[in-house]
């Protein structure tokens, strides 16, 4: 696999990337090559857009204000889609950030807020939730860009999921198991689809975590012997699914 460039700007476009293709940045980019880095004409920067893999280009400085990428070269494959979806009850601005950027790296492929009876957030910013997924992907050499769903409650997702997920086995998260390692039971499961739940600061309530316990698509897991911070347990409940059953 093609290690990322850590030492050239990198950039997340919209548009299309091909050898012909000439990219021309928005204002807010044009300022961060230009003004922020002081990158100068002829400069290199590396693009990619989440569908066509990662393009070295050679900065071309339109004016003061507008920048645009040229002569074009792949410089690494598109790869397949992480087919991991993470659900999680919302977080409070700077935490949910933080677990949003920690998703990205770790490979999420889509990303959903779940609204419980616990859940503290009383807005869920999707569009800022979108930027930090871009910001992250820019940062980590990430050529995916996850999905970001909208919001919706518990009780309805679970209702459809069957139907409109066959075959994804969801992990609970359930901070109420007796035991504490969580690697038996998921190193036990076949391969497939899977879906990550982890619940919020407050904890499922015990008529969901009873639902939960009843569906016949859940595996029931624990986190370990201490309890963590709803954004800790998101980097420690991805990272054991990676190791046991994803792409690590």
């Amino acid at each position: 696999m093609a290690h990322s460039d850590f030492r050239t700007p990198r950039v997340h476009v919209d548009a299309s990337l091909a050898a012909e293709v000439t990219v021309t940045f928005d204002r807010d980019q044009s300022n961060y090559l230009l003004n922020v880095l002081r990158l100068e004409a002829g400069a290199d920067v590396l693009v990619f857009n989440g569908r066509d893999g990662e393009w070295r280009g050679q900065l071309h400085v339109a004016s003061r204000k507008s920048a645009e990428l040229i002569d074009l070269k792949a410089s690494r494959p598109q790869p397949k889609d992480p087919d991991l979806l993470y659900l999680f009850a919302p977080l409070k601005h700077a935490r949910l950030d933080y677990m949003v950027q920690k998703a990205v790296e770790m490979g999420v492929g889509r990303m959903k807020p779940v609204i419980t009876q616990h859940t503290q957030a009383s807005r869920v910013n999707i569009e800022r939730m979108r930027a930090n997924v871009i910001e992250a992907a820019e940062q980590c050499g990430v050529l995916h860009v996850p999905q970001v769903e909208d919001e919706e409650k518990l009780d309805k997702l679970l209702a459809r999921f069957a139907r409109d997920e066959p075959g994804r086995r969801l992990i609970f998260c359930d901070e109420g198991e007796n035991s504490t390692n969580p690697w038996p039971v998921l190193s036990a499961l076949p391969r497939g689809p899977l879906a990550v739940l982890l619940g919020p600061e407050g904890g499922f309530s015990e008529a969901e975590r009873t639902t939960l316990h009843a569906l016949p698509f859940v595996t029931i897991i624990p986190l370990g012997p201490r309890i963590l911070r709803a954004d800790t347990a998101a980097v420690a409940a991805l990272t054991v699914v990676q190791a046991a059953l994803g792409d690590w």
